[in-house]
């Protein structure tokens, strides 16, 4: 994910991970704007984070899933892989009775694409396993921060709430600490043992549920290794002789050498996320990430040497010309995607699921596409300093006003969508109902017309087992995933607020919001280095002093949750 942004890919969800015979892909838009004051609840807002003792007192216990053992186990902060469907005479069941009363929920979330009508067969065989008769009320996911604003704004809102790291912005925290339910005494502790594929949620996931000091949200489990990978056409680098570079230096001769502009062949796309990996600057994913205590002094990452380094080699690669034209005038995201696919680019960093998602896209034209991610390097060509980004990034409430059963049923429904995969809960969650939604293709589940539109952004979002990557379509394409994430995780540190949901007070809100813009100038040329340190030294006066004050009392009065 871009810093300061929405995803690129298509609707951000663990479903993402499967096999199918289509790719669909759909640009997100960039940065989501601050939203209009949620109304009267301010005094239910709780800024800060809780952590440390507190947080333990909240937290479900763990208990590790052992219904399926995968391929390739989890590794430094790396996800799990399978490389292998499962056949359904194989898979195992982890919801032995079905855990719903029969009750009515409404579920708001984000959706990517044409939404599907509301009595199609998959809904209602899922409502049906899990025993809760589900209405979905999906909103466009490119403006739907505007639309989840106006909903917690209202007296009314739906019984579920889908929320977006990423549209926590303005009121938006003060809403959901009014708004939503506590679900500790349902999940604290042992209690979430009624609950066991919830249980097998990593405990740091759960710790970004934590809002206003209760726990409030079903989080998605997510990796914590960077997300970002810097992927390249291993088919044309193996045809010029060419192996991947191992240092900053060695890349941007490599590039000079590459790009051939008469050709319409250039080394890269913006680089600029990968030298942040590159240079070790502290994450730029999550706000609370962007700050580390080192040398006991609470620092941001826009105030250090390495943030300018990583600027500075971005810019000397677009000053050799070595980057796409399109990229020079700021066409990236998705068509960055496209430019590689075509052969115009050989190297560009995107979200590492990118490497199966192109892979089978191009296979269905051509055998001999190639793609692969290469390992990143240290400033100095050695081993580099990494950051983990959040366990957790998209998050689901129910309303504060529904009624002991109704959270039980929500429990119920995400219980069920949390299934490993492996399983027959799974299969449903995932896939949908056979020979509707997809049928078996060569040993592999491939969805159907019907089920690309239908098994779509919906149960994504209500509950998700631990991290996985599971292509059987492209198992090598799995396995170096997931072997690459192992890699980079032996390097990935964990900064000072890693793992907490933190609530910055509103008149620092939107201090940084201008530095990515600044980024992309300085690195096109437009701007210059000495800008940037003009920005950072305009930001303390304005309020980052006030607020690295104010992260170090977090700090001091919390602990961290590492």
């Amino acid at each position: 994910m871009t810093p300061n942004a929405a995803p690129t890919s298509a609707g951000p969800s663990r479903r993402s991970f499967l096999a199918s015979t289509a790719v669909v892909t759909a640009a997100v838009a960039g940065g989501m704007p601050l939203l209009a004051a949620c109304g009267g609840e301010q005094e239910d807002r709780k800024e800060g984070a809780t952590s440390g003792k507190e947080a333990r007192k909240l937290l479900p216990a763990f208990v590790a899933s052992s219904v399926v053992t995968p391929d390739l186990p989890a590794k430094n902060g790396s996800a799990s892989g399978f490389t292998r469907a499962i056949p359904a005479a194989e898979l195992k069941t982890s919801v032995p009775a079905k855990l719903g009363s029969g009750g009515a929920l409404q579920v708001m979330s984000p959706f990517w694409g044409t939404p599907p009508k509301g009595d199609n067969p998959y809904y209602k065989a899922m409502n049906e396993a899990v025993g809760v008769q589900v209405t979905w009320q999906n909103q466009d996911g490119v403006t739907y921060d505007q639309k989840l604003g106006a909903v917690l704004a209202s007296d009314t809102v739906p019984d579920v709430v889908v929320v977006p790291g990423w549209n926590l912005m303005g009121r938006i925290p003060s809403a959901i600490n009014a708004k939503f339910a506590d679900l500790g005494p349902y999940l604290s502790g042992d209690k979430v043992k009624d609950y066991p594929n919830l249980a097998a949620v990593p405990t740091e996931a759960w710790q970004r549920g934590i809002f206003g000091g209760q726990l409030r949200a079903v989080p998605m489990p997510a990796p914590s290794i960077t997300d970002i990978a810097p992927l390249y056409r291993k088919d044309l680098l193996d045809e010029e002789g060419w192996t991947p570079p191992t240092s900053p230096d060695e890349f941007l001769s490599w590039a000079k050498e590459a790009t051939d502009a008469r050709s319409k062949r250039w080394a890269c796309d913006d680089m600029k996320w990968t030298a942040f990996n590159v240079f070790g600057v502290l994450s730029g994913s999550d706000k609370a990430l962007w700050w580390n205590l080192e040398d006991g002094k609470l620092v941001n990452r826009v105030e250090t040497d390495a943030y300018l380094e990583a600027l500075e080699w971005t810019r000397k690669l677009y000053a050799a010309k070595v980057v796409h034209p399109d990229a020079v005038q700021g066409k990236a995201g998705g068509e960055a995607g496209n430019r590689f696919t075509a052969g115009e680019v050989l190297v560009y960093n995107q979200n590492i699921s990118d490497w199966w998602g192109k892979t089978a896209e191009q296979r269905t034209q051509r055998d001999d596409f190639e793609m692969a991610a290469f390992d990143i390097f240290g400033a100095d060509g050695g081993d580099p300093t990494l950051w983990a980004v959040q366990p957790a990034n998209i998050f689901t409430f129910i309303s504060r006003k529904a009624t002991e059963q109704q959270v039980k049923d929500f429990l119920a429904l995400c219980n069920f969508c949390a299934a490993p995969y492996g399983t027959k809960e799974f299969m449903l969650t995932a896939y949908g109902v056979e020979g509707t939604d997809y049928t078996i293709e060569d040993g592999l589940p491939v969805k159907t017309t019907q089920g690309i539109n239908e098994v779509n952004g919906a149960y994504d979002y209500t509950g998700n087992p631990a991290p996985y990557i599971a292509y059987p379509d492209l198992p090598d394409v799995t396995r170096g995933m997931v072997e690459w994430q192992q890699r980079m995780g032996a390097f990935t540190k964990k900064s000072s607020f890693f793992g907490l949901t933190v609530t910055e007070p509103n008149r620092w809100s939107n201090l940084a919001d201008d530095f990515e813009q600044l980024e992309d100038d300085v690195v096109r040329g437009r701007k210059k280095i000495s800008d940037v340190q003009q920005a950072v030294s305009d930001w303390r006066a304005r309020g980052g002093d006030g607020l690295r004050d104010w992260y170090r009392k977090l700090l001091d009065d919390n602990g961290t949750a590492k």
